[in-house]
């Protein structure tokens, strides 16, 4: 697995919102909202981070393991969403980690801007008032950036997260180069992203793991994308793109 300089941030665009990067160590996220709110971002980006780093501390194997962590009332507010969203998407924590940030950094700016997008390493936090469109990056694959996801602001507040096992720097068993899901938890959307893609070695894997990702509850959609090929799954509205 290679990492892949984050230049699909150049097409990340939005008329009226004003688009800036906030990087606090893994942290690195670009925000589109109303005006610039870096420094509201980067104080909850440390807050989170702070309690987050705390836990970890305390619990070493948190940061390592790939399979479920036991609940833990006693955990911070983010920790809590990690471990419910893994639980549920039978991963380890550390999968919901993207996710469960840009959802709390979009949360905390809502009141802020009546639209808010965040993105964090090709996990989304959505916010909307009127219809966007979502590029999917698959790495190699000859689809990759010629495929979107059109969103309804009704869907919003919503979570748009995708893993690769070909691409970028999130673990995964599989060789997807995209599998992407939505979901209302932002968290969960990114622990599910995960669980497909490990569900995904070649393309006669796709339609197994759409099946997988229907029988969860709280999934919206799913799209996975292996090379050429592409299938899709529940609240996916699909247009084509330029490339």
């Amino acid at each position: 697995m290679t990492y892949e300089p984050r230049t699909y941030r150049t097409r990340m665009a939005r008329p009226g919102l004003v688009g800036f990067r906030v990087a606090v160590k893994e942290t690195d996220l670009w925000v589109l909202a109303g005006r610039d709110l870096s420094w509201e971002v980067r104080e909850v980006v440390l807050q989170e981070r702070r309690q987050l780093e705390a836990y970890i501390a305390g619990q070493p194997e948190f940061l390592t393991t790939l399979t479920p962590w036991p609940e833990d009332p006693f955990a911070p507010p983010v920790v809590r969403e990690m471990i419910a969203a893994a639980r549920k998407a039978g991963v380890g924590p550390m999968a919901a980690v993207a996710g469960a940030l840009a959802e709390r950094v979009g949360q905390a700016l809502e009141p802020l801007s009546a639209e808010v997008i965040v993105e964090n390493g090709g996990d989304i936090y959505l916010k909307l008032a009127s219809p966007a469109t979502v590029s999917l990056f698959a790495g190699k694959s000859p689809l990759s950036h010629r495929v979107g996801l059109r969103i309804a602001p009704e869907l919003t507040p919503l979570g748009v997260c995708t893993s690769s096992g070909t691409v970028g720097h999130s673990f995964s068993f599989g060789r997807a180069d995209a599998a992407c899901v939505l979901a209302l938890s932002a968290a969960l959307a990114d622990a599910a992203a995960s669980a497909v893609g490990n569900r995904v070695q070649q393309a006669g894997d796709i339609g197994p793991a759409l099946e997988w990702a229907a029988a969860l509850p709280e999934i919206l959609g799913a799209v996975v994308i292996v090379g050429d090929k592409l299938g899709a799954w529940g609240q996916v509205e699909l247009v084509p793109l330029a490339g």
